[in-house]
Parts: structure tokens; C-alpha cells; sequence
């Protein structure tokens, strides 16, 4: 059985945020003391490392489920389907629904049974659940999906990845400027006229790794106790990403039977633009290969960092040819592979 992804969409946010406009920040160290460098070197140094010249904040009124509703109403009509025969919604998040000014995410109910009331879609067979998984939520929630699908239990599955990290950053952690709102979602179905999973891994390192993000208070001592923000072990997510996830990358395109040349694109998680570069480059050397030209897009640069949405928006966004040099094709191989809190990484090869 040939499980293919039929439909994808995406949302962007509207609202604009450079990094010029974090220039009035004050930017505290871990202990709270300030920095010995003004903001223009700090954000100059932020954007050399990390490749984010400006992120998307989504407006207000919109919460993380509603911009993965909008997401999924362009993936169903991608896909030309009635809403009404899909088996599964899965919601891949980290936060619920955050309200700008509050200090507790709402996951009462679950975003995907709130997109599933936003969809109108009346048929009670349709489950919705969340998938709690770091950044490879979305990837983790495909495999799920797939094998729904593979073991009979669904034939058409909504997976959506959306946050809005926005809501939850530290204004005097630097790190703050890595992070941003958006939703992808795509529609699998069993023995689709084109699209295959041809294999998956996935992986969870939970010992000393498991705490490499976390939540905690503001850097700011006067700062309310009771609220807590996304924070952090950078270096040490950088040096645990460039080791393990090339070799998960491997083992998913070895199991699949694909030749490394038969790569066409690498979607990867965009969390970091040298930590990717960094990643693509040990998975090639494990091959004795050299990194091929325009290989890995790349979207962080302009939407920055939006977790579990960044892989299904930035494969949106390229099989729509709205990213410069970059394409997708039928018979086209690629690879979707993602790392993050938990310590979670998986991987997925996939025929066009």
C-alpha cells in the first residue's frame, strides 16, 4: 500500500518582526546581569549563527488553533476531499492555545478537536487528538498517521503542526529572537495516485538530553515568578543535533532502499541555519559524499523558528514554487527529518 500525502497548506503569519526591532531589548544573562555588548552586536552575532534576519508573529485574535484550522482548510481543498471521510486529526503542538498576556496554555479541549469544530465536521468517527513530541511533533504525527492508515484503521488523516512560540518567550533572553508563530498541515491517503512513505525512524533520548529545553522564569529578577518561559541549553542542543540526527537521517534512508543520490531536497527542521548545515554536512560524510548544491531549503531566514510548523510550511511553500531556486517533482525522493525537546528526532523518506 502506497501511503501519499495529497494535500498540503500552510499559514503564514502577517505581522513582521525584524531584528532591528529588537534593538531596545534588554537582554539579560542567565544570572540576570547585562551583557558586555550592546544589542547591535548581539543581534548581529544572533543572526550570523542562527540565519534569522526577521520572524512572523501571528495577530492576537488568532490563537494556535485557529491558524492550524486555516492551514488545514488549504490542505483539504489541496487535496479535494469531503472533511467528512477523515479517520484522524492529529494536532502536533507544544503549548495549546495561548491568550497574549495569560500565563497558562489551553489544551481544554485538544486544538485538533478544536479544528475539528472549526472544519464543521460532523462525523463522530473522526478522531482528533494532540501530539506532544518538541519540534518533530509534526513528522511523529505522520508516521502515527501512516500507520493508521497501513494497519487499516484510517484511510484519510489530517496532520497539522502549529505553535505560537511568540507567546511564550522571554523578552530579556536573546534566544527570544529565534522563535515564531505559524501552522502547516497535510492530508495522507491510503493508495494515493502519487506520494509514498518509503520508510521512518524516530527516536527519544531522555537521560541527561531530556532537559536540554525546558520551562522556566525570566532572566529578569523582579520578573513574576509565576510565569514561565521556553528556555534553552543552546550548545548543548547544537552538539547533540549534529551527532545523532545525521545518523537517524541514515538509518531511515538505508532502511528505505534509496540511494543517497536519489535525493532530490532535505526539509529539515528550521531551528538553526548552521546547526542544519552542520547536520546535512555529517549526514553526506557518512556516505563519503559531498553536500549537493541547493539540496536543503531554507526558510528560517524570513520566518525564523515556529517548531513543529517549520517542516510542513517550509514543504508547502516549495511544492508551490514559492521559494526561490528550490522545486519538488513527481518521483522526486526527499527526506523530512526534525529534532528537539525531549530529546525527540525522527525522520521520513518520501517519494513525490
Amino acid at each position: 500500500m502506497n501511503i501519499g500525502i495529497t494535500g498540503t497548506g500552510s499559514y503564514i503569519p502577517p505581522v513582521i518582526t525584524k531584528n532591528e526591532d529588537f534593538l531596545e531589548h534588554h537582554f539579560l544573562d542567565t544570572n540576570g546581569t547585562h551583557f558586555e555588548h550592546d544589542n547591535q552586536v548581539i543581534i548581529e552575532k544572533f543572526q550570523a549563527i542562527t540565519g534569522i534576519a526577521e520572524r512572523r508573529y501571528a495577530p492576537s485574535e488568532l490563537k494556535t488553533s485557529d491558524i492550524g484550522y486555516l492551514a488545514s482548510e488549504k490542505a483539504i481543498e489541496d487535496a479535494g476531499i469531503d472533511r467528512e471521510e477523515i479517520d484522524y486529526i492529529i494536532f502536533a503542538h507544544n503549548f495549546g492555545d495561548l491568550t497574549p498576556g495569560k500565563i497558562q496554555g489551553d489544551t481544554l479541549p485538544s486544538l485538533a478537536t478544536r479544528v475539528k469544530h472549526l472544519l464543521q465536521i460532523k462525523n463522530p468517527k473522526c478522531v482528533a487528538y494532540d501530539m506532544i513530541f518538541g519540534c518533530p511533533g509534526w513528522i511523529e504525527g505522520v508516521i502515527q498517521a501512516s500507520a493508521f492508515i497501513k494497519s487499516g484503521l484510517a484511510k484519510k488523516c489530517l496532520v497539522i503542526g502549529g505553535e505560537t512560540l511568540s507567546r511564550v518567550i522571554d523578552e530579556h533572553d536573546r534566544d527570544s529572537m529565534i522563535y515564531s508563530d505559524g501552522a502547516g498541515a497535510v492530508i495522507l491517503e491510503a493508495n494515493a495516485a502519487s506520494g509514498e512513505i518509503l520508510a521512518n525512524a524516530s527516536e527519544t533520548h531522555a537521560n541527561k538530553e531530556a532537559y536540554y529545553l525546558f520551562f522556566d522564569k525570566t532572566y529578569k529578577n523582579e520578573g513574576c515568578p509565576e510565569t514561565r518561559y521556553i528556555k534553552m541549553h543552546g550548545r548543548k542542543i547544537y552538539e547533540f543535533a549534529c551527532t545523532h540526527v545525521p545518523r537517524a537521517m541514515k538509518e531511515c534512508l538505508d532502511s528505505s532502499g534509496t540511494h543517497i543520490d536519489e535525493v532530490r531536497k532535505i526539509f529539515i527542521h528550521q531551528a538553526n541555519e548552521k546547526m542544519d548545515e552542520a547536520i546535512i554536512k555529517r549526514f553526506y560524510r557518512l556516505y563519503g559524499k559531498q553536500v549537493p548544491e541547493d539540496i536543503m531549503p531554507m526558510s528560517i531566514h524570513k520566518l525564523g523558528n515556529s517548531s513543529v510548523a517549520t517542516v510542513p510550511t517550509l514543504y508547502d511553500l516549495v511544492k508551490n514554487g514559492q521559494l526561490d531556486k528550490h522545486e519538488v517533482n513527481p518521483g522526486d525522493v526527499v527526506i523530512f527529518a526534525s529534532v528537539g525537546a525531549g530529546m525527540n528526532i525522527n525522520a521520513v523518506v518520501y517519494k513525490i
